[in-house]
């Protein structure tokens, strides 16, 4: 599940450059987007993401507002390019 990072940090953050994640691609020798269990993988990540920041709440306003941020985008479908990385 660790190179499912990667991918979902280019394809719905963008904290990884097109160019950065070509050369992952690259060396990995094959683009994780392209296999048929690449959704289904992000989507469990992510919600793990956004499970471990919601852990986190209590001990500082930066988690809390991060957690409502995610939880917002996963309600409404907004994207995900504002998330923050921890």
């Amino acid at each position: 599940m660790g190179l499912i990072l990667t991918a979902i940090y280019y394809e719905r953050y963008g904290w990884h450059t097109k160019a950065q994640y070509a050369e992952f691609v690259h060396r990995y020798g094959f683009d994780l987007m392209n296999w048929p269990g690449y959704e289904t993988l992000a989507d469990l990540r992510e919600l793990m993401m956004v499970a471990w920041i919601g852990h986190q709440v209590g001990t500082s306003e930066r988690f809390a507002a991060e957690f409502t941020r995610r939880m917002r985008s996963l309600r409404t479908g907004e994207g995900r390019n504002t998330w923050g990385a921890f």
